[in-house]
């Protein structure tokens, strides 16, 4: 089986529900609900090819302090494997969401490692670099070791100059559709980079994909009853990969994201597993 090392973020995020994301004037606000979860992109991304019973491993920066302990506790919880990284503290966020989705993130404190490690490279057949200074520093090295790269460009924007080397480096790339009012076109600047694929996610309105042939893909968004959207597209990215590694095509493993998308959709943790 194809071992999968996902390197990046693994949080402590404390969630605030407003009814609307506050103004930026001094006020006072009664949140609708507030919990605490186990947060970041790496991390969903882990819990879900596990779930789905893939061979992962998760590589983070995880401090010894309280909020690495529940990091640590929430992943054994659920049978992940993880490698955590001696970091100066954890990683952690206050996310204000609304029912609607919508979300601001304030990263309260952010992790910095402490001394050398091996490679999270060494005993990995597929990576999945995630948007992190530590994975930049990774793709040289994958592409000495011949190691495909998958990642996720979250909102890129088709400009900024950070994603650039992820945009080199990787096989296959997924982003959304945030910051963007042609995702087709942004796809198209994404290949031109070099990936043989490029994946878009559209929220309610399902996600598309563009090969190296220019061939377009879609697939609608699966019905869901959505109680948080929080590791949604790190769902998607799971199910789309899992379902590309047993050799489905485009179009089926579009589907294959969808449909799982709806179970961390349909949770308010990263995925039911965790669930209280």
């Amino acid at each position: 089986m194809t071992r999968i090392v996902v390197v990046g973020p693994a949080s402590w995020n404390r969630m605030v529900v407003l009814d609307a994301l506050p103004d930026p004037v001094p006020h006072m606000e009664f949140a609708r609900d507030w919990f605490d979860a186990l947060g970041g992109t790496s991390a969903g991304k882990s819990l879900h090819l596990h779930a789905l019973g893939r061979e992962v491993v998760l590589d983070a920066l995880v401090g010894d302090d309280e909020a690495g302990g529940r990091i640590r506790a929430a992943l054994a919880r659920a049978g992940v494997a993880v490698r955590t990284r001696p970091a100066s503290r954890s990683e952690q966020h206050l996310n204000l969401m609304t029912p609607a989705g919508a979300r601001l993130s304030l990263y309260l404190a952010t992790p910095e490692p402490l001394g050398r490690t091996p490679s999270p490279l060494d005993d990995a057949d597929l990576a999945v670099l995630d948007l992190a200074p530590r994975a930049v520093d990774l793709l040289p090295e994958a592409r000495e070791r011949g190691v495909p790269v998958w990642t996720d460009l979250h909102d890129y924007d088709g400009e900024s100059a950070f994603h650039r080397p992820f945009l080199e480096s990787a096989e296959v790339v997924f982003m959304n559709a945030d910051r963007t009012d042609d995702p087709w076109a942004l796809l198209a600047r994404c290949l031109a980079a070099g990936p043989r694929l490029a994946v878009c996610t559209l929220g309610a309105e399902g996600a598309i994909a563009l090969d190296g042939d220019g061939v377009r893909w879609a697939t609608p968004a699966v019905p869901a009853d959505v109680v948080d959207t929080n590791g949604a597209g790190d769902a998607f990215f799971a199910g789309f990969l899992d379902a590309h590694l047993a050799g489905a095509g485009v179009g089926e493993a579009l589907g294959a994201g969808a449909r799982q998308a709806v179970l961390a959709l349909a949770s308010r943790q990263l995925h039911p597993v965790l669930a209280d």
